[in-house]
């Protein structure tokens, strides 16, 4: 899953990407409400954490433009304040939920699976294509003859081509949905985990592949 985290605190945001990326996360980082908004906007989330304490515009005011626009990303307010009255205006302007700092990573962690649940439910936890099933909750790749656990990109690519089956996806989606639209490395990075996924495929006797077609992109296929 991808995440966007907009908190100004330079530390906790370093601290923060630290911990959801070592959860398999992908992660977006800004740092003031502009960018915030930006982001939002024309990003993919499957999550935004959103700090209220912001430059140029705060949390709240960013919330009220975004679903004033009909996004409807799951939103969690992070903020120092625990009023009860800025948590009832957060939650009425579409927050999805509202931790209070100091917090315990975990307590986060498990707000941020809380939200992402029902999406995750309904496309379920276990993806098939041809005989290869994609477990959500332990990375495990299977078939009827073997199974290997995948690397956290590994996983994040192959399970986008299924939830995605049969279209085109080009490089550059995959780079700014896995990778991140900060991202400033090369794209050989993409090639390098296609390639181990696509040996992971043929180690357990997969009957589908990874077809590329060439200047155009990607697709998940049955043989």
């Amino acid at each position: 899953m991808r995440l966007l985290l907009a908190e100004d605190e330079k530390s906790l945001s370093k601290a923060l990407t630290s911990i959801l990326t070592k959860n398999n996360y992908s992660v977006d980082t800004v740092f003031d409400g502009d960018e915030a908004e930006s982001y939002i906007m024309t990003g993919d989330y499957d999550c935004v954490i959103l700090d209220v304490m912001m430059p140029c515009q705060d949390g709240f005011e960013v919330l009220r433009k975004v679903r004033r626009k009909g996004i409807t990303t799951p939103i969690i307010m992070l903020t120092a304040k625990s009023q009860i009255d800025d948590k009832v205006e957060g939650l009425d302007l579409g927050a999805n939920d509202y931790v209070t700092k100091p917090f315990d990573s975990k307590e986060l962690m498990a707000r941020i699976r809380a939200i992402t649940r029902n999406a995750v439910a309904s496309a379920d936890n276990i993806l098939t294509c041809g005989n290869i099933t994609l477990n959500r909750n332990n990375f495990e790749l299977s078939s009827p003859s073997s199974s290997v656990t995948l690397a956290s990109k590994e996983y994040q690519i192959l399970e986008y081509l299924m939830l995605n089956r049969g279209m085109l996806i080009s490089s550059e989606r995959f780079m700014d949905k896995i990778w991140g639209l900060d991202y400033d490395g090369d794209s050989s990075i993409l090639f390098t985990n296609l390639s181990y996924l696509r040996k992971k495929l043929t180690k357990i006797g997969a009957n589908v592949k990874i077809k590329a077609t060439r200047n155009a992109g990607y697709t998940l296929e049955e043989e």
